[in-house]
């Protein structure tokens, strides 16, 4: 009867084990206590704000000295009017517990990590930004059908939630886009500008659109997106992710991203 009862016991810790893994996917610590997102309340806690001494006003892009950016606080691809989108946005660095929570959303399939990340987000968003909607970046559909998930439209759909402004579907990716992860900027440029295209009949009429991705790195897709949403009529386009990556730091601390072409 002892074996039996301790066998009977065993087997719903077992079976609750099996789906609420017991360790945190971050630092390893086991969990307390069995939840949706596999990782502890520490780490979810522990990416701190981007910070930056000298910064674009307009694309956030972090810069060592303030020459490289000019009276009114803009760097030289805003001034130029390259960048296509009006404003970018982002909670924190890429690298250190941010990425790693990055990378287990999207490369792990733990769609249960977009609501917090969101919340990361909405942070890294000022208040007095007037915005009309929110899009996600499209995922060509044959990825999307083998990660199972666009982690972009995730995240759009929890800022929407959390915000109350509607979510529209106004993008589409155009033809496959080889990955970009490990590309330089023009490459990443190059590779991005013909694989968007703007859903058929949408018409945006002077709106203020909030575009979210999960990571911006050189702002090639964000670009090419944001084009696409002024030619259909947007007034605004805002970009918001996640993190962006840190160009200031030494080249040897990126890594190449795994592939998921």
């Amino acid at each position: 009867m002892g074996l039996l009862a301790s066998a009977e016991t065993q087997f719903p810790r077992n079976l609750l084990t099996a789906i609420f893994p017991e360790d945190c996917r971050v630092c390893g610590d086991p969990l307390t206590e069995f939840q949706s997102i596999p990782v502890c309340a520490r780490c979810l806690s522990a990416p701190r704000p981007f910070l930056a001494d000298y910064a674009c006003h307009r694309c956030g892009t972090p810069f060592l000295h303030e020459s490289s950016l000019d009276d009114d606080g803009c760097c030289r691809l805003c001034r130029g009017g390259r960048r296509g989108f009006d404003a970018c946005f982002a909670y924190g660095d890429y690298s250190g517990e941010l990425r790693q929570l990055i990378h287990i959303l999207k490369y792990e399939g733990v769609a249960s990590l977009a609501k917090p990340l969101a919340s990361l987000m909405l942070r890294g968003l000022p208040r007095d930004v007037a915005l009309d909607a929110v899009a996600a970046v499209p995922m060509h559909w044959w990825k999307r059908y083998r990660r199972g998930f666009n982690q972009a439209e995730l995240l759009a759909t929890e800022v929407s939630r959390a915000t109350g402004l509607p979510r529209l579907s106004l993008l589409r990716r155009a033809r496959w886009m080889a990955a970009q992860a490990g590309l330089g900027s023009a490459e990443r440029r190059r590779n991005a500008t013909a694989a968007f295209s703007l859903m058929p009949r949408r018409t945006l009429s002077g709106r203020r659109i909030l575009l979210v991705d999960d990571v911006f790195t050189t702002g090639a897709t964000a670009m090419a997106c944001a084009r696409l949403l002024k030619q259909g009529g947007a007034s605004y386009v805002a970009v918001l992710t996640i993190a962006r990556v840190d160009r200031r730091a030494p080249a040897p601390l990126y890594q190449a991203e795994p592939r998921d072409d």
